[in-house]
């Protein structure tokens, strides 16, 4: 019955090489982050890898990217929009931060 309740985008072919531990962790900051505006979203997101760091919860830039395609595929256009705006903000979590001109 759990499987019921996660999201498509978690049993996508994308996702299937990530951990369920780093999949429910992605899902409940996507599923929180929903409707909250660039500036809640930005203030959300820095405890909540905070939290991923103390859980030993890392992510290579590889899963980051299939978690991210993943979503998008099964996310509405408002919902892409959004994604996209917090992707820019952040520098693109899917990249490295050393990868971005300074």
């Amino acid at each position: 019955m759990e499987n019921d309740s996660r999201p498509a985008w978690m049993a996508d072919p994308l996702v299937a090489e990530i951990p369920k531990k780093k999949l429910d962790f992605l899902g409940r900051l996507f599923a929180d982050g929903q409707g909250k505006s660039q500036k809640e979203m930005m203030a959300y997101l820095m405890p909540m890898m905070k939290k991923a760091r103390q859980e030993n919860l890392t992510f290579t830039p590889h899963e980051m990217q299939a978690a991210i395609a993943a979503i998008k595929k099964y996310s509405s256009a408002d919902e892409l929009k959004q994604i996209d705006k917090i992707l820019e903000k952040s520098g693109n979590a899917a990249g490295s931060p050393h990868d971005q001109p300074g």
